[in-house]
């Protein structure tokens, strides 16, 4: 049984670093330690230290490089997340220079990549506070053991209804949960519409890794493009919002703009252009640390939308799937497995089937 666990603290968070550096790991444990919310327990220079380490500290967090002798940070962070997952946040010169890794990383289980410290006082102030905010929002995620090696099987039945439009909004989290999610659905879904928040630079990587894995077409969003059935579209992350404009049949619009809820793109803004479809939208919010989408949802629920939630416990930050349910704008909530059967039903499959 994969048993969520979930931190709650009234004490600093322990935190072990591991990276090949003895000057990088002075340089974090520097860092860190500054911060009065956060403890640093050990350090380790390889994955072979780091997991003796983790037995003794029980630490509350991990940063990871990616480059060190023997076995990378990709490879242990699979090994880590089959075997004793925690969380663990990416800390690398090469996430930051190789999307694809920090792309693979994420849908790992990692939940946050950032680049190592560097350049002058003011950048390495900036990236220090970055990093003490990652590490010790890392430390209220749920984690849970995942088996990234099993077959994904898209429920079987009738043809969703290719009238509809789903769109889906995520954050912290959100790169391993898209990747659950569209692997269990089938290929011939509505014109689906999602905003992930992450840097510019990683958007269009990853709709490619997960065209790769997913049975349906997923493409980066451009701006015209029409919304066609067997698609999903991810929005860019280059300081655009993507809104959808002129209903079922019309096409995707990326537009300059002040933040929205403190995000651009922002889940809101693709949200609240879905509400004149009524009931012919599917809006879900799923896990990620903020409110971003609350507001937008509950304007598609209130238009007759259904309104879909990822649950808590299967979340790896209940922050927008949370402040969407008290707002009440969440018909449904169901857990990250339940999710595809929740969504082919509100799209006219699966009808009947629990």
């Amino acid at each position: 049984m994969n048993v969520p666990m979930t931190h709650f603290f009234n004490r600093p968070v322990r935190v072990l670093i591991v990276d090949d550096s003895p000057s990088m790991r002075a340089v974090l444990g520097k860092i860190l330690g500054s911060d009065p919310c956060i403890e640093v327990v050990g350090a380790a220079p390889d994955p072979h230290v780091a997991r003796t380490l983790i037995k003794q500290l029980n630490p509350d967090v991990l940063t990871l490089d990616v480059e060190m002798p023997g076995m990378n940070g990709i490879e242990f962070l699979e090994k880590l997340m089959r075997l004793r997952p925690m969380p663990v946040v990416m800390c690398s010169s090469l996430t930051a220079r190789d999307t694809d890794i920090a792309i693979e990383a994420m849908r790992l289980g990692a939940v946050e990549c950032i680049a190592k410290p560097a350049g002058g006082p003011q950048a390495m102030r900036r990236d220090a506070h970055l990093l003490c905010d990652t590490v010790k929002a890392a430390a209220r995620s749920t984690i849970r053991r995942i088996d990234h090696h099993m077959r994904h099987v898209a429920p079987q039945g009738p043809r969703p209804d290719p009238d509809k439009v789903i769109a889906i909004g995520a954050s912290t989290g959100g790169v391993e949960a898209l990747f659950s999610l569209l692997t269990n659905l089938p290929a011939q879904i509505p014109p689906t519409l999602v905003v992930q928040h992450m840097p510019g630079a990683f958007t269009a990587n990853f709709a490619a890794r997960l065209n790769n894995f997913c049975p349906m077409n997923v493409v980066h969003a451009s701006d015209g493009q029409p919304i066609e059935a067997g698609t999903v579209y991810i929005a860019p992350g280059t300081d655009t919002h993507m809104e959808l404009r002129g209903g079922r049949g019309g096409r995707i619009r990326l537009s300059k703009g002040d933040p929205v809820s403190g995000h651009r793109p922002s889940v809101d803004k693709l949200f609240q252009s879905c509400v004149d479809l009524r009931d012919a939208a599917v809006g879900i919010i799923m896990t990620g640390m903020g409110s971003d989408g609350a507001e937008g949802l509950a304007a598609m629920r209130k238009a007759g939308a259904t309104t879909l939630g990822q649950d808590e416990a299967s979340c790896v930050i209940y922050g927008m799937p949370k402040a969407a349910k008290v707002r009440g704008a969440v018909t449904q909530e169901h857990s990250l497995s339940a999710l595809p059967k929740a969504i082919l039903r509100a799209c006219g499959a699966l009808q009947g089937v629990n």
